[in-house]
């Protein structure tokens, strides 16, 4: 009995690829549609920005 051969790392390659490539495709689309969202690090980021710049505002007033 003889073992399958592997699959090449070119076919594999390629399915990465179009996987990668569809998944930006449908993120493009589902933007095109107003179904954006922020991503969570943005706003927590916003908001350690807007309390630190608060929490300035009070020590040195």
């Amino acid at each position: 009995m003889i073992p399958p051969e592997p699959p090449a790392p070119d076919a594999q390659r390629q399915g990465w690829l179009e996987r990668r490539r569809d998944k930006v495709r449908a993120e493009i689309e589902r933007n095109r549609r107003g179904e954006y969202t922020v991503p969570t690090w943005v706003l927590a980021v916003a908001l350690a920005l807007i309390v630190g710049a608060w929490v300035a505002l009070i020590i040195f007033a």
